[in-house]
């Protein structure tokens, strides 16, 4: 483990080497230079990492660190053949780290479970989609079968997976939204009418002020720096709300500018950066529109107005009760809860009133807590406030994390399905899908833990790792009669077979994926509503590989027939998946004619253009208390020592639960992932040094332990109280039943914790 601050600025030099290191990583150097010159390119394909969008600019290179790892990760020439698993028992496979599991390289055929010899085993693609159509056929319900998706999966492919389960007879869709997002798109919904962002990426080109809520774009999608620099260059206000001093939001040289690579320059981003305690963001904007309240009330005294009155009146419900909750909230409990001071949250409110186009954006800093709905209806509330909504240069951006997490939603990946979506579907194929609800990403494991649910297929992702309470989610999925997994690379969850399991391995966005002699493009929905074409440009070693709309069809095939379309016909070529989009999900019409547009179309939304979709059709403001504490009396009193705040987060060497690497480069940190940040006065307090190896247990309340071991304990920049480290190492710490309100979102931002010294310390760690 070494740690050695970070002097540099996010992006230059560091990003270039670190670009190249990972491309000799891949061993495909000479292909791996084409894709990336095609990623993000029109008739290139899309970048496998963040839903960040395209700008319109011509330029060369348009991929960023991260999403060169992506691209260099799954372009890897290495294959895993039947060779390797002969070699390995699933249970040996247990023992090593996620880096090891998909380091060994793409998955290259079929495999089936061996329980026997704790094996997998080749199998051929027929008998893959026999056994699946067996077991889902013999289900007694089709409640009793999960279907997971990952936020990867492209819009063909979540179009017919969704059309196939709701033929099979089930609304059972946990995806990754439930983990992430889920309380945007509530909140919105709930105040806009939509739970899509309003603005589109040209908006950044028009604020006034930009306010960057819970993210870290440096590592999670760091092409929003470049959208950001452009901003700052401008003279427009960045103002930062984040528990960590991120280095991509202080400071960023532009890999693309001359200047900045030639002589070391870099722009300051952030005009404003506060460090917020973990879940605080809520009391500190609640304190910005209390202190707006008051400046509007004394401008109303002198015949002028703060507030935007004239779209207030004309677009809004409920302002008079929200007020009322305002000022019924007192500056104790906002100042003790946000960790920041009046003075602090009056800077930040002078900006806001100051700036004539104002955005908000935000990302899972906001969303993992129990109270996330009510934070994103607070964002809500401050923009309606100032008519900041359906104008250049304004409005609410909820940064989504997967490339099509946005799309799938769109295609209909919901186990809430909207009546329009279900009316269209039994206009169109002539059918009725199921109306009842069905399960979410926590629901499916708590249904799998009872027997409920017998069949899990994941399309894409790595459940068992994303998912909190680590064990008790593999012991779900072990209790499957059958698990099948698509997918590009060994992860975590094909270790946790049911008594069936099934690995199928797909293509990636990087290969060239031909259908009947024809490549074909599949499509995705980035988080500003725009839909455009991907397709892999360089031909590569696919082996037994299939396209998931293709695996999709072949299960549809095996377990349902030509009904209610034909499958395999479909899959020949993909302009007919599209046609069907086209005559079913609102927005699509003419897809295929569109997506020949440079840059694709735009989806639009109805709150940007004054159409409120809400039960008065008005935007409406949403008043709420302020949370009583983050961490509730009751479980600070499950233990007598200090207790913290833990959040999750990722390294910069990571995307979601793929680890690329050691190196949290921007952090300074690198060699270990078993580590825990606290402030250093923290460390002091409970009697340990920075370096020390801790245990760290999760209260809750219930039977089970929850704890992890072993951990090395930091000093950093970090408020007192709270506690950072990586996710998926410390989802064991986070609950099943600890999830947001309304949402089932784990709040893996705001876990009560007590760090301890190391009960059984190892002196090293086997990376």
């Amino acid at each position: 483990m070494t740690v050695k601050k970070y002097k540099g600025a996010a992006g230059g030099w560091g990003s270039l080497v670190s670009t190249g290191k990972h491309l000799l990583h891949s061993e495909n150097v000479a292909k791996n230079v084409l894709n990336l010159l095609k990623t993000n390119q029109d008739h290139g394909f899309d970048c496998p990492g963040c839903a960040w969008g395209e700008e319109g600019k011509k330029d060369r290179f348009k991929f960023c660190e991260n999403g060169a790892k992506a691209v260099n990760w799954e372009a890897t020439s290495r294959r895993l053949t039947p060779v390797f698993f002969d070699q390995y028992s699933v249970s040996t496979l247990r023992t090593q780290t996620d880096y090891f599991l998909e380091d060994q390289g793409r998955l290259s055929v079929p495999l089936m479970y061996d329980a026997e010899t704790d094996k997998y085993t080749e199998i051929t693609w027929e008998g893959a989609f026999e056994l699946i159509a067996k077991h889902l056929n013999g289900l007694e319900s089709p409640d009793q079968a999960e279907f997971y998706t990952s936020g990867r999966a492209s819009n063909e492919a979540a179009f017919l997976y969704q059309l196939f389960v709701r033929k099979f007879g089930t609304n059972n869709f946990p995806d990754c939204s439930n983990m992430c997002h889920e309380a945007s798109g509530i909140g919105l919904k709930q105040a806009i009418g939509i739970g899509k962002g309003t603005v589109t990426l040209n908006d950044f080109e028009h604020a006034d002020a930009i306010f960057v809520f819970g993210q870290n774009p440096g590592t999670n999608h760091p092409r929003m720096l470049h959208t950001l620099n452009h901003a700052a260059h401008r003279g427009a206000n960045i103002v930062t709300f984040n528990t960590l001093k991120e280095r991509g939001l202080e400071r960023f040289a532009n890999p693309q500018s001359p200047v900045d690579m030639m002589f070391g320059s870099s722009t300051k981003l952030t005009s404003l950066y506060f460090t917020p305690n973990l879940g605080g963001d809520m009391a500190a904007v609640r304190g910005m529109v209390k202190v707006l309240l008051k400046r509007h009330e004394q401008a109303v005294e002198n015949g002028d107005r703060v507030f935007n009155l004239k779209f207030i009146e004309k677009h809004t419900s409920g302002l008079e009760e929200y007020l009322a909750e305002v000022k019924a909230t007192p500056w104790s409990l906002i100042t003790e809860q946000s960790g920041l001071s009046k003075d602090q949250i009056k800077s930040a409110a002078t900006v806001f009133q100051e700036a004539k186009r104002v955005i908000i954006t935000w990302a899972m800093g906001i969303t993992q807590h129990k109270h996330s709905v009510a934070t994103v209806n607070e964002l809500a509330n401050l923009q309606l406030l100032f008519g900041h909504i359906g104008k250049k240069g304004a409005g609410l951006c909820p940064v989504r994390g997967h490339s099509n997490v946005q799309g799938d939603r769109t295609m209909g990946i919901d186990e809430k399905p909207p009546q329009t979506l279900l009316d269209n579907i039994e206009n169109v194929f002539d059918f009725k899908p199921p109306q009842d609800h069905g399960h979410n990403a926590v629901q499916a494991v708590e249904a799998m833990l009872r027997g409920d649910s017998k069949v899990f297929i994941g399309l894409g992702g790595n459940f068992a790792a994303a998912m909190p309470d680590t064990e008790v989610t593999r012991q779900a999925m072990s209790r499957c009669n059958l698990t099948v997994n698509i997918a590009t690379k060994l992860n975590r969850t094909h270790l946790y077979p049911g008594k069936n399991a099934l690995i199928l391995p797909c293509l990636g966005r990087t290969d060239i994926d031909l259908q009947q002699g024809k490549p074909q493009k599949i499509t995705v929905e980035d988080s500003f509503s725009m839909v455009h074409a991907s397709q892999g440009v360089v031909k590569s070693d696919i082996r037994k590989m299939r396209s998931e709309p293709a695996i999709i069809a072949g299960i549809a095939h095996a377990t349902l027939g030509n009904e209610p379309v034909d499958w395999l016909a479909l899959v020949d070529d993909y302009d007919r998946i599209r046609d069907l989009i086209s005559q079913t999900i609102p927005g699509f019409t003419d897809m295929n004619k569109r997506l020949a547009n440079p840059g694709g179309f735009y989806l639009g939304n109805s709150a940007a253009e004054y159409k409120w979709n809400t039960s008065d059709q008005k935007a409406q403001f949403h008043r709420a208390p302020l949370p009583e504490a983050i961490v509730p009396a009751s479980q600070r009193a499950l233990s007598k020592n200090p207790v913290f705040v833990l959040q999750t987060l990722r390294s910069h060497d990571q995307y979601n639960t793929t680890i690329y690497g050691f190196s949290d480069r921007y952090r300074g940190l690198s060699g270990d992932r078993h580590i825990v940040l606290l402030n250093e006065k923290d460390i002091s307090a409970i009697g340990l040094t920075s370096g020390d190896k801790v245990d760290i247990e999760a209260l809750w309340g219930d039977e089970v332990v929850r704890k992890v071991t072993n951990f090395t304990v930091l000093a950093y920049d970090i408020p007192m109280g709270n506690a950072a480290a990586y996710y998926p190492e410390t989802n064991p710490l986070v609950a099943l039943a600890n999830h947001g309100d309304y949402t089932f979102t784990p709040n893996s931002k705001s876990i009560a914790i007590v760090i301890t010294p190391a009960h059984d310390p190892v002196p090293e760690r086997i990376v």
